[in-house]
């Protein structure tokens, strides 16, 4: 066995070790980390063969918890792990979430990444330390991985930011974010707050990012040891035809601009771009065979044609496709008391996007019950966030919940979390569910702001109202540190074809919840206090509009 052992200091003292050679070798990389008594296993495994007709990066990310890893049995009458649950899809998205940007364009084997908590000392939250295991998994292998990157939790107590609390040092914190980041850049920020402002988030923000650049610097040591920085597996690359690259631009760019400039609504902008890609193809003289041949070429060639059309619109003009200017939100329209059966209830509308909100009020006897390795406690209040296949106009099945259902509601639960009445004062349990109707662009954000109006419809008496707004960015691709928009309100569009999709829900006094992915390489710090400045200003204007339908909670 090549074992190698690497140690991280942090800035109290504390150690991270890194081992790998010694468990699941047969993997294409594996590694454990360990802080104190708390170990985490990380591997990943890539397939050999690209899967017929796969155009984008196939990666699953999984974490899960042993029971056995605190000493316990798990419940329920199999006395065996079984499905993730809500907590581990949740870290799940965490590691997932800064990791898939990080692969080449054309990179589409599937891999597959897991990260299993084998040891847990029972305050140390092993959270914080999954996405760095997930790294040093990818750093053991040859796969041609973008990274290190790091995952940390900084939390401010008593006024001072700190690195990985435990869960009791937790209980005093006014700040909590989860910050992940290459040693340049950050790629990822989730957290609450109990309405703090926009300059302490980017000072905990930068915080983090000082003890992530120790956390890469290690890993590539560790990199250099293996000899895994040079030795890179070679992969299939994506066909290229530029002759066919250069047909389809010179016929399709300038009329996929002037459709994005007309403003159309989302349907009818989504078949034009259709009817321009069949007239493409149609204009280009192949047989059947060719385009079907050339199918996969032809699509990702027009989409990169569409995609700096819709972009170079909003950097050339500060036009967005639906006739915006960049800070401008969509109209908005408000009802609370719409169910009558319901204890409370809100629909709330913002251009194509919409959430019907309901609220029930029970006992303790109704509290969800929280039964994890390390956390077991009673819930009070909870929020369940549901994206039926029609709130898109897809003809699918509705099936189970799935991963982003479960993001997208704890992102609007933590949100609201922040200023619901708390027992004993208010005994009551209560759940908010947020049924999207129409979507076109941040239903979560939608979700906090109609589950803060159906709350005050049911006379809870939230201690402020809560909004929040979505925030994109596009910047000019040739030169990053050079033009850019920040756009508010952003619709799935923007979302898709964006360098950032950044979230920020808050009372007027300050932010509550925040949730930010970032796809560009150097985003300033100037241009995040930018956005952040910019979500403010979007926020109290949608407040603003919720207040004329309800201003405060009902006194029953």
């Amino acid at each position: 066995m090549n074992i190698i052992n690497k140690k991280i200091e942090l800035s109290d003292g504390r150690i991270i070790e890194i081992e790998t050679g010694k468990l699941a070798k047969q993997a294409d990389g594996s590694a454990v980390v360990r802080m104190g008594n708390t170990m985490l296993l990380a591997t990943v495994c890539a397939a050999k063969e690209v899967k017929e007709g796969t155009d984008f990066m196939p990666l699953t990310v999984d974490y899960k918890e042993k029971f056995y890893s605190a000493g316990r049995f798990p419940g329920g009458f199999m006395k065996r792990e079984g499905k993730s649950s809500d907590y581990e899809i949740l870290i799940s998205r965490l590691i997932d979430r800064p990791i898939r940007p990080l692969w080449p364009d054309d990179f589409h084997l599937e891999v597959f990444v897991n990260v299993t908590l084998i040891s847990a000392e029972k305050d140390i939250q092993p959270d914080a330390l999954a996405g760095l295991a997930a790294s040093c998994a990818l750093a053991t292998s040859d796969l041609p991985f973008g990274g290190p990157i790091s995952e940390v939790r900084v939390c401010r107590i008593d006024g001072e930011y700190c690195i990985n609390p435990t869960f009791s040092e937790m209980e005093k914190a006014d700040l909590e974010l989860m910050v992940a980041a290459t040693e340049e850049n950050i790629m990822m920020v989730e957290g609450e707050m109990n309405e703090v402002s926009e300059e302490v988030m980017l000072g905990a923000i930068k915080f983090a990012h000082e003890e992530i650049k120790k956390h890469c610097r290690v890993q590539k040591e560790l990199m250099a040891e293996l000899g895994t920085d040079k030795n890179k597996r070679d992969y299939p690359h994506d066909e290229e035809d530029e002759e066919l690259k250069k047909q389809i631009h010179e016929f399709c760019y300038d009329k996929c601009y002037e459709l994005a400039k007309s403003a159309k609504p989302k349907h009818q902008r989504e078949e034009g771009f259709e009817a321009i890609k069949a007239e493409c193809i149609e204009s280009l003289g192949l047989t059947d065979e060719e385009k079907e041949a050339k199918k996969m070429m032809i699509n990702r060639y027009f989409g990169n044609d569409q995609r700096d059309a819709l972009r170079n619109l909003v950097l050339d003009e500060g036009l967005r496709v639906d006739g915006r200017k960049t800070t401008e939100v969509r109209p908005i329209w408000c009802e609370t008391d719409y169910l009558p059966c319901a204890h409370g209830s809100a629909i709330f509308t913002r251009g194509e996007t919409q959430a019907l909100a309901s609220v029930t009020l029970g006992t303790k006897m109704d509290m969800k019950e929280t039964d994890e390795v390390l956390i077991q406690d009673d819930q009070q209040f909870v929020l369940h966030y549901n994206f039926p296949p029609f709130a898109t106009g897809d003809a699918k099945p509705q099936r189970g919940v799935g991963r982003r259902e479960i993001g997208h509601g704890n992102l609007a639960y933590r949100a609201l979390k922040a200023v619901m009445p708390k027992a004993p004062e208010f005994p009551y349990a209560v759940r908010v569910v947020s049924d999207i109707l129409e979507s076109n662009g941040s239903s979560s954000q939608a979700s906090i702001c109609g589950g803060c109006l159906a709350l005050m419809d049911a006379g809870v008496q939230i201690s402020k109202p809560v909004a929040g707004v979505a925030m994109g960015l596009i910047t000019d691709e040739k030169n990053p540190n050079g033009r850019y928009a920040i756009l508010t309100d952003i619709l799935g569009d923007e979302d898709h074809l964006g360098d950032m999709d950044f979230k920020v829900a808050g009372t007027k006094d300050g932010i509550t919840a925040t949730q930010m992915d970032i796809k560009v390489d150097g985003l300033s710090y100037d241009v995040l206090a930018k956005a952040l400045q910019q979500a403010k200003e979007g926020r109290m204007h949608i407040m603003g509009e919720m207040m004329k339908c309800i201003d405060k909670p009902r006194e029953d």
